[in-house]
């Protein structure tokens, strides 16, 4: 059975357009609405979610996502994490607490920041059991099963994860991938990459860096993601070979 990966969010940590509806180069191509990045595995009846956008319930609307069996976290920043209280009704609706897995340092981060998500407070029920990943684990349900691999990223200041799901990678945020990261990307027939503007960033890849890696691992076809509100999804689409292509909303893919 194939499984179905959607990319939920392609958009920079504030989207496009900004609350302010600033576009920057972005023409009004539907395509250059971004809501914050995010993505999501379906096979058969097993749902991954990977991590919890501010936008995450528009995202689960609109692409019409079942309950997650469970949620894997790249890193805790905002516009990665701070959807996890959308999250509620599915622990209400099914009566059990959803399994987060991540880095240990991201799993403390999370526990800290969403305190009641994890650990009873102020009566509130956790909505959430937190696993903290090796370099490979598993995650069930009935007969599907989905191997996934981590790896570190670098991403400004702190360590992110990078996810090897059998030939998909998804690195949603770096500006750097240790050498010994680098061995997971190679033979790909999916790489999600971050590719965050034309000019150069401390945390992020720019258009160049993303072009750099591509040429080092040569997977077979690559989908572009985090991008900002200088990156036009037409003019990007033109200025890349057809097995690059710049990720837009609700965009899937089967593997």
């Amino acid at each position: 059975m194939k499984k179905k990966f959607t990319i939920l969010g392609c958009g920079s940590s504030l989207g496009s357009p900004w609350i302010t509806n600033y576009k920057g180069k972005l023409s009004n191509n539907q395509k250059n609405i971004r809501t914050r990045c995010c993505a999501h595995i379906q096979y058969g009846d097993l749902s991954i979610l990977i991590d919890t956008s501010p936008d995450i319930k528009d995202q689960f609307l609109k692409n019409k996502i079942k309950s997650p069996d469970a949620i894997i976290y790249t890193h805790e920043h905002a516009d990665q994490a701070a959807g996890i209280f959308e999250m509620r009704p599915f622990f209400w609706k099914n009566k059990k607490k959803i399994p987060v897995y991540g880095s240990n340092r991201t799993i403390k981060a999370l526990i800290s920041t969403y305190t009641f998500c994890f650990i009873p407070k102020h009566g509130y029920k956790p909505i959430m059991k937190a696993n903290v990943i090796k370099n490979q684990f598993k995650i069930n349900k009935n007969n599907k099963t989905l191997s996934i691999k981590a790896f570190d990223v670098i991403h400004g200041m702190i360590t992110a994860t990078g996810y090897l799901f059998e030939k998909i990678a998804y690195i949603s945020d770096c500006n750097k991938i240790p050498k010994k990261s680098l061995k997971n990307l190679y033979g790909l027939e999916y790489l999600v990459l971050d590719c965050l503007k034309m000019s150069k960033h401390p945390s992020h890849f720019s258009y160049h860096d993303a072009m750099k890696l591509i040429e080092i691992v040569k997977p077979k076809k690559t989908i572009l993601t985090n991008l900002h509100t200088d990156l036009d999804y037409v003019d990007l689409k033109q200025k890349l070979p057809s097995n690059i292509l710049p990720a837009y909303d609700g965009m899937t893919f089967n593997f």
